[in-house]
């Protein structure tokens, strides 16, 4: 069988197989590269990334028929132990550098590469009925909080926020991913969250958002990095280098990620 030739968008398509080639180091950061394999890859990434992931994933199969991926989305911190335990994935897009440096130092990555970055906002119910409007809102007695697990980024990141703006929030739930954190607003069952404004902008109508304030608020960077043991490495890494080509940029920003 004759493998089909990997297409990158217009911006990319001067760039020679020997500087595909090159690019082979693992995340290393290229711009472009080809690939005379096609096939399969498994990508593990944070669950923020669900949805401007899938819409990438289409658009890079669209530009390299025969080519198929498959997505394993979830806490950053849950999928890089996943990986150091032996997980089959070909790709890591953690929502945290600590989470990624965790795999580089379990030797399942040698470098990666800041992708995108996050900010995280206060999610509400549609209308804000409980009057949400600051930080210190969430520690007033009756209102329910999610948080992420402290593992996950968006846990860390939500506790660093409150550590800032000196005040003391007891979640009434703690859940595994920014996705369950945000659903749990969305149903009801509690009052406010935080999230990313991502998670807010991709839930539409689900949910409101109340913008933290810069002095309070906390960004996390995004890294991305082609696995040591992947076993499609010319595909990885076009699909790395199509996330951070202007193609992939541009379906992260009009998910409301910004520039590392």
């Amino acid at each position: 069988m004759t493998a089909s030739r990997l297409r990158l968008p217009a911006l990319f398509l001067t760039a020679t197989v020997a500087l595909a080639a090159c690019s082979s180091s693992v995340g290393s950061g290229s711009a472009g590269g080809e690939s005379s394999s096609g096939g399969s890859i498994t990508v593990y990434a944070a669950a923020s990334l669900t949805g401007a992931f899938n819409q990438i994933g289409e658009d890079f199969k669209r530009a390299n028929p025969g080519t198929d991926i498959t997505f394993q989305f979830g806490s950053s911190g849950a999928l890089a132990t996943q990986i150091t335990q032996g997980a089959d994935a070909d790709v890591f897009a953690s929502a945290a550098t600590k989470n990624m440096q965790q795999v580089i130092d379990g030797g399942e990555a040698s470098t990666s590469t800041n992708f995108v970055s996050n900010v995280a906002e206060i999610a509400v119910a549609p209308g804000n009925p409980k009057k949400i409007t600051t930080l210190a809102d969430l520690a007033k007695p009756g209102t329910r909080v999610a948080l992420c697990v402290p593992t996950a980024p968006c846990g860390a990141l939500a506790r660093s926020i409150f550590d800032k703006a000196g005040v003391t929030v007891a979640p009434t739930a703690n859940e595994g991913d920014v996705k369950h954190t945000l659903a749990i607003v969305e149903t009801g069952e509690v009052d406010a969250s935080i999230v990313y404004v991502t998670d807010v902008k991709a839930a539409g109508g689900g949910a409101d958002g109340v913008e933290i304030p810069a002095a309070q608020n906390e960004s996390t960077e995004y890294p991305i990095a082609v696995l040591s043991h992947a076993k499609n490495s010319e595909l990885a890494i076009a699909f790395v280098d199509y996330v951070k080509s202007d193609a992939g940029q541009k379906v992260l920003t009009d998910a409301g990620f910004s520039s590392p």
